[in-house]
């Protein structure tokens, strides 16, 4: 009974990794910076912002949403993301990007 919770523990890990990777990121083959706001210029602002991006199965961005990060740099990053490429896959895809400034 000793040596089945290893060898059962391992495989709950084994199973829980490939389902992990499950969905991998997709390459992106095409993207703008976002342009650096005036306002954050004046303030000397960095960071960054978290966005998740809905991609259509040609790879283009079909949907964006603010997820965190500063305010003051959200909008400059969610509207050059959507002019955002990536490459094509079988199925429309959610991906979780952070956009540094």
């Amino acid at each position: 009974m000793k040596r089945a919770k290893p060898i059962l523990l391992s495989a709950i890990l084994l199973l829980g990794g490939v389902y992990a990777a499950d969905s991998p990121a997709r390459k992106l083959v095409l993207h703008e910076n976002p342009e650096y706001p005036a306002v954050a210029i004046q303030f000397s602002l960095h960071g960054s912002v978290k966005l998740r991006v809905w991609v259509t199965p040609q790879g283009t961005v079909r949907k964006v949403e603010y997820i965190g990060g500063h305010p003051l740099l959200a909008e400059s990053a969610v509207k050059a993301v959507k002019n955002w490429k990536f490459e094509p896959a079988p199925k429309e895809t959610t991906e979780m990007l952070e956009i540094k400034f």
